[in-house]
C-alpha cells in the first residue's frame, strides 16, 4: 500500500509542478506581450516628439525670418528719418543768416 500511496503523492506533486510550469509560461508570455506593446507605444511617442521638434524648429525659423524682416524694415525707416533730419538740418543751416532758431533753456 505504501508504494501505491507514494505513487499517488508523486503523481499529485507532478500535476502541481506542471501547473506551476504552465503558470510560469503564461506569465512569461504576458510579460513578453506587455513588453512588445510598451515598445510600440514608446516608438509612437518618439515619433510624435520628433514630429513636434520639427514643427517647433519650423516655427522658430519662420519667426526668425519675420524678426529679421522687421529689423531690416525698421533699420531702413530709421535711416530714412536720419537722412530727412540731416537734410532738414542742412537746409536750416543754409538759411541761418535770414532766420535764427533758438532753443529755450529752462
Amino acid at each position: 500500500m505504501e508504494k501505491d500511496h507514494l505513487e499517488i503523492l508523486l503523481e499529485d506533486i507532478r500535476g502541481k509542478f506542471d501547473l506551476v510550469l504552465e503558470g510560469h509560461d503564461t506569465l512569461r508570455q504576458e510579460i513578453q506581450d506587455t513588453r512588445e506593446e510598451l515598445g510600440e507605444k514608446i516608438n509612437l511617442v518618439d515619433f510624435k516628439v520628433e514630429t513636434l521638434n520639427q514643427k517647433i524648429d519650423g516655427v522658430r525659423d519662420d519667426l526668425n525670418q519675420k524678426i529679421d524682416g522687421v529689423r531690416d524694415e525698421l533699420g531702413q525707416k530709421i535711416d530714412a528719418v536720419a537722412a530727412d533730419l540731416s537734410a532738414h538740418r542742412a537746409d536750416t543751416e543754409s538759411h541761418r543768416t535770414g532766420c535764427r532758431i533758438s532753443e529755450s533753456r529752462d
